[in-house]
């Protein structure tokens, strides 16, 4: 079993900077991709971003490119999320998610373990 513990989020102006960390637990073996995916109210949980265990590979959903970015520290078993010129469109529960393979996707199907989500709002 893996446990995920997401924290960071809050509530920030828009234009403001928040870093996001999700802390894994439990049966973390390599190699796994973990990525972060948000759940607007009543919208679809969309991806945001994902990174590989190794740091090698990143992926970025279009409309955070540039504004986000995806780290780990796999000696603190942390993967973080930077999250610079937040806008109010960015208001949302993020979550972060653990797949256990090593590529990384987008569909939120594909990933095995889940946080319980932290709230981020962006004020105008």
């Amino acid at each position: 079993q893996v446990q995920l513990v997401e924290s960071g989020g809050g509530l920030v102006q828009a234009g403001g900077s928040l870093r996001l960390s999700c802390a894994a637990s439990g049966r973390t073996f390599a190699p796994y991709s973990i990525g972060w995916f948000r759940q607007a109210p009543g919208k679809e949980r969309e991806f945001v971003a994902a990174i590989t265990w190794n740091g090698r590979s990143t992926s970025y959903e279009d409309s955070v490119k540039g504004r986000f970015t995806i780290s780990r520290d796999n000696a603190k078993n942390t993967v973080y999320l930077q999250m610079n010129s937040l806008k109010p469109e960015d208001t949302a529960v993020y979550y972060c998610a653990l797949r256990t393979r090593i590529l990384v996707v987008t569909e939120a199907a594909e990933y095995d373990y889940w946080g319980q989500g932290t709230q981020v709002t962006v004020s105008s």
